[in-house]
């Protein structure tokens, strides 16, 4: 099956080694690379030959006669390029975050419902075999009755990072939205990890939302925050993110039962399932590729494992974000830069982002010396 990727730098350098596997497996062919600057031949690993390359994204899909297109270009982009690839039939794997606004979401899914085209978000955690197995544990009562479900991310970025891109760290760009912050990108996939396992993966299941959006980096965005959604279920989902982490560590979705919990470090596919009355049992599970199953999809009807309207939830959070006040700049005082590693940290982050997932509470309501006063965006 031919595709084209859209976005080859950055994040993309993945799916150019994520298409380069399926292709040695013989289930894709790269046909076309669209890059505003084409991509030098040192820039595409081996065995990939030599794709088309165009910054013409629809002249691109037209000439190569692909069949799906990778979009993996800044979030404001996405929608109209999944709208012209739909337009000419061709099916799509649309990175996360899918929009920077429910309405472009909106726009976007209709119009890829209407033009009758796959479309698969990428939110690669979603594709884990852990998350089924954690709803069935659930189901059979082994954690008893479910309670709620948190999140925690605590990574670090260098103040680099900020600097890659002329979106990244900022809100709005030249008056477009980007909402580019902790819980929105870098660790999206937290937050609609967590409302997965809560079973609530679409629009109508949130009735409310809270944030609290700080930073200590010079940006727009937000760098530490923390949201709650409450669901028509009656459980909540709390998810709390740094990235001024001290120590960074892997993070992690926790699903809190009233005879137990379980803990799904996401990245890594590891699940700790801890109840009463017995001992902790630690289990490995697998993954279905997103792009693989897309294939699949086309070729044998395989359901699609994260369909537009399954990521709704999420980009009610994303709206939630976009609407609030502009984060709140943390006082000098209470960050610090890290020698030599051109990073600013957060003392005692790292514990209160732990503290959100273990007790769904916010950072103000955990009594953070630096978080806001409780006035949060509700939506």
């Amino acid at each position: 099956m031919r595709i084209v990727l859209a976005g080859a730098r950055g994040h993309g350098r993945w799916h150019l080694d994520n298409i380069r596997r399926l292709q040695d497996k013989g289930i894709v062919h790269l046909a076309g690379i669209c890059e505003l600057t084409p991509l030098t031949a040192d820039e595409i690993p081996d065995g990939l030959g030599t794709p088309e390359q165009s910054a013409d994204f629809g002249a691109l899909l037209d000439s190569t006669g692909a069949r799906i297109a990778v979009v993996c270009t800044p979030i404001p982009t996405h929608t109209d390029l999944a709208l012209t690839a739909a337009g000419k039939g061709v099916h799509l794997l649309l990175e996360k975050p899918p929009a920077p606004s429910y309405a472009e979401f909106r726009r976007m899914a209709d119009g890829v419902a209407a033009a009758g085209t796959a479309c698969q978000i990428g939110f690669q955690s979603l594709g884990s075999h852990a998350v089924p197995a954690i709803r069935e544990m659930v189901a059979e009562g082994a954690i008893g009755e479910l309670v709620g479900v948190g999140g925690a991310g605590a990574w670090a970025r260098p103040e680099s990072y900020y600097r890659r891109a002329p979106w990244a760290g900022r809100r709005r760009l030249n008056g477009v939205d980007v909402v580019d912050g902790a819980l929105t990108n870098p660790l999206a996939h937290a937050v609609a990890t967590a409302l997965a396992l809560n079973g609530t993966t679409r629009a109508e299941d949130v009735t409310g939302i809270e944030t609290e959006l700080l930073r200590a980096n010079d940006i727009e965005s937000d760098d530490t925050s923390c949201v709650r959604v409450s669901t028509t279920a009656g459980r909540r989902v709390t998810v709390a993110a740094t990235l001024c982490a001290e120590r960074p560590d892997d993070p992690y979705v926790l699903v809190h039962g009233t005879r137990g919990r379980i803990t799904f470090w996401y990245k890594q596919d590891r699940v700790l399932l801890q109840r009463a009355d017995h001992g902790p049992e630690e289990y490995e599970f697998g993954r279905t590729d997103l792009l693989e199953n897309l294939v699949d999809h086309l070729t044998e009807g395989t359901p699609l494992l994260v369909p537009p309207d399954e990521t709704g939830a999420f980009m009610k959070v994303v709206e939630a974000i976009r609407q609030a006040p502009d984060p709140a700049p943390l006082p000098a005082g209470v960050w610090h830069t890290l020698p030599g590693e051109d990073r600013r940290a957060v003392p005692g982050v790292d514990g209160l982002v732990a503290a959100c997932a273990d007790t769904l509470a916010l950072y103000s309501e955990l009594g953070a010396p630096w978080a806001p006063p409780k006035e949060v965006s509700t939506r």
